[in-house]
């Protein structure tokens, strides 16, 4: 399969004049699978009334048939089409962070959307981003667009268009080349079928966050493995790179330097370089421990360089300590290094 590329960077600004604005809607009406930028990462996008082109996705993936979708949206009023009801607490939520990176589980009104994007379910996610591209195409193409991540399952989830291209090039229909996502984590699914609400999936909208609007509004309770998903990214094995990772928690001495960490990477803030060992490779996650924001945003560009490189055979990462702002990172590091968390005395 040829997949077309479209490189919309220089007209983010007015995307209607695009040349080839009509050939990217053209695609996702008929059926085909294109790869849109959002604030959060790429995703694989198609027409959610289409059944067969959302079995594209999964086909297109590699992902299992039970893993619901997020049905993204430019506009509420679209909703009206789909959802049954939207409760006055979940219109507040929306009015504080719609456009942005929080999903909302909501009842399902049946006979609209095709039923392989709900996974089974009689509840839907719905988003609407705020990346300037992204939501602009929503816009042009003016049709309810399942989205998943646009990489092959179980892999990290890709936030450049070159993450995109590696995984699904020759895959899918098309790829909107539209600049790096800027959140870099996928958005917040909040559960809103019952009250209180469950976060399904952490993101940068944080229970706090939530409850700056509606005090005590979320359940503190997890999710099973032998719950049925509601969600992406609750049951299956997530983005994780090839290279075997390994989470480092409490790391407060030097480790010795030795021969042993040559094809080694440790991926840690710039603050705590000087606890490395100097024959390993060091990346830059972040500042400090406490710029949990730009670990978000490099994790995954981060988690795809590893791979690509062949002086790189393992690596460890910094696990960040336990508090709102870090659940989103930890559950992604957590799924990625397989739960493999070591203490730093033991290195």
């Amino acid at each position: 399969m040829e997949t077309h590329i479209w490189d919309v960077r220089a007209f983010k600004d007015n995307l209607h004049q695009y040349p080839y604005i009509n050939d990217i809607k053209d695609t996702v009406i008929k059926g085909g699978l294109v790869a849109i930028p959002t604030e959060t990462v790429y995703g694989l996008g198609a027409n959610a009334k289409d059944e067969v082109a959302v079995k594209k996705i999964y086909e297109a993936k590699g992902r299992p048939s039970d893993n619901p979708l997020i049905v993204h949206v430019h506009h509420r009023k679209q909703l009206d089409k789909f959802v049954e009801h939207i409760d006055e607490r979940v219109s507040k939520l929306m009015e504080a962070y719609w456009p942005g990176p929080i999903s909302f589980i909501l009842p399902l009104k049946s006979g609209y959307l095709c039923e392989t994007v709900t996974g089974g379910l009689n509840s839907i996610a719905v988003r609407m981003p705020s990346h300037k591209i992204g939501r602009a195409l929503l816009q042009v193409i003016d049709e309810p667009i399942a989205a998943p991540s646009a990489n092959l399952s179980g892999r990290p989830s890709p936030t450049t268009f070159d993450h995109v291209f590696h995984d699904l090039n020759h895959k899918i229909d098309g790829i909107v080349n539209g600049d790096q996502s800027e959140e870099g984590l996928e958005s917040t699914v909040l559960d809103c079928t019952q009250f209180p609400f469950r976060i399904a999936r952490p993101g940068s909208v944080t229970k706090e966050m939530i409850e700056k609007v509606l005090p005590e509004s979320v359940q503190d309770i997890h999710f099973t493995e032998n719950e049925k998903p509601i969600a992406p990214g609750m049951k299956y094995k997530h983005y994780s790179p090839d290279t075997p990772l390994t989470i480092i928690e409490n790391l407060n001495h030097k480790i010795d330097n030795n021969e042993k960490w040559k094809d080694t990477a440790f991926i840690f803030p710039e603050s705590m370089k000087s606890l490395l060992p100097e024959s390993a490779q060091f990346i830059s996650l972040c500042k400090n421990a406490q710029d949990i924001k730009t670990a978000n945003h490099n994790l995954y560009s981060i988690l795809h360089s590893i791979d690509r490189s062949s002086d790189i055979q393992r690596a460890f990462i910094f696990g960040f300590e336990k508090k709102d702002q870090s659940e989103a990172i930890m559950n992604r590091m957590l799924k990625a290094a397989g739960n493999e968390i070591i203490k730093g005395d033991t290195l």
